[in-house]
């Protein structure tokens, strides 16, 4: 009897040993790099960006200490350096377009947006890119006055900074698909800069993975009396908003209202914010961004690519868009002195993790299927790939009403496989590629069904 309890034993010991060890391990460079992200080089990128007085879309750019122009020449020749510093391995320069009068309120005269681009080349995917963008302008209360001081300190220098900070880091690895780190500029004036990027990837047909902006990721003391440094915020839409007809009547009868590519890209800076970050979650929106407000991720929406908004969690709204001034004690304007440099070093690592991990992993699987009603079990199946990157593939599923992936299963290098003993109708399903060193791409979610044997 003795021996049989054994016997038993060691076979769950196996069992055990055999499910880990096929599961991909963590990459722990996730580790290295979120040690990198340095406080004191954002609070110096913050402190220059503030020196040039104002970044109004409108304002000069021919000066070399003052204005936009001024500013963004100073970010390309950071994106330089840091190039330089790597060897060569950011490609820098300029993208730009033209905005005629009367396409905004905001533009009366026409202006030309200049946006400072560098991308890290991916070696085995060299044209699909994953995004980080902030924005470089600024402005005050007239968001036509372009010649008052507009410190921009953490709306949206704070997210430059970021950029930043994580292309230096980033720099010191090879990735598999291209990371590009972007500063866009008329954000103030109508999100121009990213409309500009935007349909430039339409027009050259880029295969873009999705887009981190970052827009105010400094301040820790809201309006609302709250001070947090635990927590940021972000901002996802449900569904793209070129969604054909056959894909909204696919949601009405099998689900997935909330899965659409930007919410599953929300939903992997979320998990890798709880799997390597200590004390900070990822506060999910289900909104395209605050209400009633814009960011420069709805440019790629807008196109058709998936992109998220990331910020603090409490907002403070007498240091955003305001003339610098004191009324009845209460200090207006976005000053340097309103930034909390650790805070963003924090949420600069959450985006550089995210961006490494996805530019790590393989591309999602493609042509996801999914069956199984009316059975005790539920069937997925996708593409096969011949890509070597590929490991294998893990399939997540959760309750239809949770907003989080809650269960997973990695199940190997195969192209379909079959979860028994788990009811379709109880649970919304997805899947992800795994590469070699762990890296998981974000989830794709099945939009067809398996024809009936």
């Amino acid at each position: 009897m003795r021996e049989y309890h054994q016997f038993f034993l060691f076979l769950a010991l196996l069992f055990l040993y055999t499910s880990i060890s096929a599961q991909p391990a963590q990459d722990d460079r996730m580790y290295e790099i979120i040690e990198s992200s340095s406080a004191e080089r954002i609070e110096n990128d913050i402190q220059k960006l503030v020196s040039f007085g104002t970044r109004h879309t409108l304002s000069d750019t021919i000066s070399d200490t003052r204005g936009i122009g001024a500013a963004r020449r100073w970010i390309k020749s950071e994106f330089d350096q840091i190039s330089k510093d790597c060897g060569g391995c950011l490609e820098v320069s300029y993208l730009s377009g033209d905005v005629e009068p009367g396409e905004s309120r905001r533009i009366p005269e026409g202006v030309h947006i200049v946006n400072v681009m560098a991308i890290k080349r991916g070696t085995v995917y060299p044209d699909r890119y994953i995004i980080m963008s902030g924005d470089i302008d600024s402005r005050v209360s007239d968001a036509l006055d372009a010649t008052s001081d507009s410190p921009g300190a953490n709306d949206n220098a704070s997210g430059i900074a970021g950029v930043l900070e994580a292309s230096r880091i980033l720099s010191k690895y090879d990735f598999a698909s291209s990371i590009i780190f972007v500063g866009l500029s008329g954000e103030e004036q109508g999100l121009f800069g990213g409309k500009i990027m935007a349909e430039r990837a339409q027009e050259e047909d880029w295969d873009i993975i999705g887009v981190l902006n970052n827009d105010m990721i400094g301040n820790i003391h809201g309006i609302d009396g709250v001070i947090d440094n635990t927590t940021f915020r972000v901002f996802s839409e449900a569904a793209p908003p070129n969604e054909d007809e056959q894909k909204r009547i696919w949601k009405r009868f099998y689900g997935g209202e909330v899965d659409g590519p930007s919410r599953q890209l929300a939903r992997y800076v979320a998990r890798m914010t709880s799997q390597y970050m200590t004390n900070l979650e990822a506060i999910m929106i289900y909104r395209l961004d605050r209400f009633g407000r814009g960011g420069h991720h709805k440019p790629f929406n807008d196109a058709g690519f998936p992109g998220v908004r990331i910020m603090e969690t409490h907002e403070n709204y007498n240091m955003q868009h305001q003339d610098l001034r004191t009324e009845n004690g209460i200090e207006y304007g976005d000053v340097i002195e309103g930034v909390d440099f650790d805070y963003a070093s924090k949420l600069t690592a959450v985006n550089a993790i995210s961006l490494a991990g996805i530019a790590w992993a393989p591309e999602p699987p493609t042509g996801l299927m999914i069956g199984g009603a009316v059975r005790p079990s539920t069937r997925l199946k996708w593409e096969e790939s011949n890509d070597p990157h590929v490991k294998g593939y893990k399939i997540y599923w959760r309750d239809t009403t949770s907003p989080q992936w809650q269960y997973s299963r990695y199940v190997g290098k195969v192209h379909e496989f079959t979860l028994e003993g788990i009811v379709i109708d109880n649970y919304l399903f997805g899947v992800a590629a795994v590469s070699d060193d762990g890296n998981e791409s974000v989830v794709a979610y099945p939009t067809t069904l398996i024809p009936r044997r």
